[in-house]
């Protein structure tokens, strides 16, 4: 397909004034979310993670028992939406999830760098889905994106979203960090929805360059404009850096101002991270200071 001609239908984000007056209207409305009803909302829409180098089968398994175990520990608290982990852990986490409603997530596609062969990438998607992923996260290819090679990058990403299938929620990474403007953003955001996405995701969390108020803005404005157009819903999903509460209410003000409350669910928005941002919210929720991830 002829995405790059695909993306002449939509129009950039104007200007980076726009960009940062819009952040900072949010930034002025956070008071209102500060509150134990969006708290709980945003710990039940985490893609809890652990992606560490010395993850194992042991440290996976214990940190799913933690996850499910949250409801009984403290009680009125969401179970998380999903737990996100390398492809060789989707069974540890498929089997320690049975019967609760938390989705198995993996990352794939050469995660986090998306640089290896098409048929590598492929086969790791594939095979985490065979062995019980839920949901893929895959990652954009930097490099294409940059030097405008649009057609092969979401070429690519459609071969990766039909081999995870229909019934797989599909995330494409587009490590907005490394996007230096605003409209580098919004393509980009644009070429993982034309290519399949099911959500835009900021960031890997594995490089400097972690989620903005600012990325957040643009890649809501993209999904905006993909819906005035065509009635379908994408979702965002807010990772890298993300670690406290304060963090988390912003994003959820950005995202209620710029698309409403219509997205203020789990199946439209997420936050991938792991522990700082777990137990800052269980702290936030329960009142009290808790390490309990």
């Amino acid at each position: 397909m002829e995405y790059a001609a695909l993306l002449e239908k939509y129009t950039p984000v104007a200007s980076d004034d726009l960009v940062k007056s819009i952040v900072a209207k949010a930034k002025a409305e956070m008071d209102r979310n500060r509150n134990e009803e969006v708290y709980k909302f945003c710990f039940g829409a985490l893609d809890l993670t652990t992606l560490n180098n010395n993850d194992s089968v042991r440290s996976v398994a214990e940190f799913v028992k933690k996850a499910v175990d949250v409801p009984t520990r403290f009680p009125n608290v969401p179970n998380v939406s999903s737990i996100c982990v390398y492809p060789s852990f989707v069974d540890i986490v498929g089997l320690g999830v049975e019967g609760t409603d938390i989705a198995v997530t993996s990352v794939a596609g050469g995660f986090p760098t998306a640089q290896t062969f098409l048929e590598v990438k492929m086969l790791e998607v594939a095979m985490a889905v065979e062995n019980g992923a839920d949901e893929i996260d895959v990652v954009m290819n930097a490099g294409e994106m940059v030097e405008g090679d649009f057609d092969r990058l979401a070429n690519d990403l459609e071969m990766l979203c039909n081999e995870a299938g229909k019934e797989v929620i599909f995330k494409v990474i587009i490590e907005s960090g490394m996007l230096t403007k605003p409209e580098e953003v919004y393509r980009a955001s644009l070429l993982a929805i034309l290519s399949g996405a099911d959500f835009v995701k900021t960031s890997t969390g594995k490089s400097a360059y972690g989620a903005t108020p600012k990325s957040v803005m643009v890649i809501c404005n993209a999904i905006k404009d993909y819906y005035l157009q065509t009635g379908i819903n994408v979702g965002i999903k807010i990772a890298g850096g993300v670690r406290t509460v304060d963090d988390a209410v912003l994003y959820y003000t950005l995202v209620e101002n710029l698309l409403g409350r219509e997205w203020l669910t789990p199946s439209l928005f997420r936050f991938g991270a792991s522990a700082p941002l777990a137990n800052a919210l269980l702290s936030a929720i329960t009142g009290e200071e808790q390490h309990y991830f």
